[in-house]
């Protein structure tokens, strides 16, 4: 899983140098419908018993931290509604699937059932789990930034604290919500709770990653602004 995290972040990267806001848009709908196939797989990583899944999902506040730091609390805001109706247009469409008589030559139909007979609970459990907590990450994140300019007189100062601030505070709503959600009478307590020690620890170690990114994402946007300026 840690060689996949400079990958996921560049895209993110990638995606806002040469597309801009659009590109984390698009990003961000992308991994949460992803993000919500992967999360019904258990796996075993870092050591821990835990859901695949978490990269991505972190990756989407990744995004909005850096729609935030260059784009502002709106576009923010905007990129979680995307995930929510990118989402939501999955979930119809995946379970409409299952609704089709398959042919008699059809070999797909069995696996694909398995895993979309499934999903409803888990994308119903992630689009509210990413709802409450990436606006909560937004919020906060405008939070931290109002607090640190009028303390300092700095608007440019302290992204690693409005970034990490938030991150991390949101991201302990994220896995304990969506452990208790969705898989609460599936598991017992004691994978329960293996669930969100390790998706926690996962979700800080990759909110630390990308501290760096948001940085590198911020000198892209001034770069933006100087030449438009010439």
């Amino acid at each position: 899983m840690r060689r996949f995290v400079p990958i996921i972040y560049g895209m993110n990267l990638f995606g806002y140098r040469f597309f801009g806001k659009s590109g984390l848009y698009c990003l961000s709908a992308a991994a949460t419908i992803l993000a919500n196939i992967e999360v019904v797989l258990l796996i075993h990583a870092f050591g821990m018993e835990q859901t695949l899944g978490n990269v991505l999902f972190a990756s989407t506040f990744l995004a909005t931290d850096i729609l935030s730091e260059c784009e502002g609390k709106r576009e923010a805001n905007k990129a979680v509604f995307l995930g929510i109706f990118a989402s939501l247009l999955f979930l119809v469409l995946s379970q409409s699937w299952l609704y089709y008589i398959p042919s008699e030559n059809d070999l797909m139909s069995g696996p694909i059932r398995a895993v979309f007979s499934n999903t409803p609970r888990m994308l119903l459990t992630s689009l509210t789990v990413y709802a409450v907590s990436q606006l909560f990450d937004v919020w906060l994140y405008h939070k931290w930034w109002a607090f640190t300019e009028r303390l300092f007189g700095d608007r440019r100062r302290f992204l690693w604290l409005r970034n990490n601030g938030s991150t991390l505070i949101s991201q302990l709503l994220n896995p304990l919500l969506f452990t208790v959600l969705a898989f609460w009478g599936t598991y017992g307590m004691g994978i329960l709770f293996s669930i969100f020690i390790s998706s926690y620890g996962i979700y800080v170690f990759t909110s630390l990653l990308d501290t760096p990114v948001v940085y590198l994402a911020r000198r892209i946007c001034e770069k933006k602004e100087e030449k438009k300026g010439r």
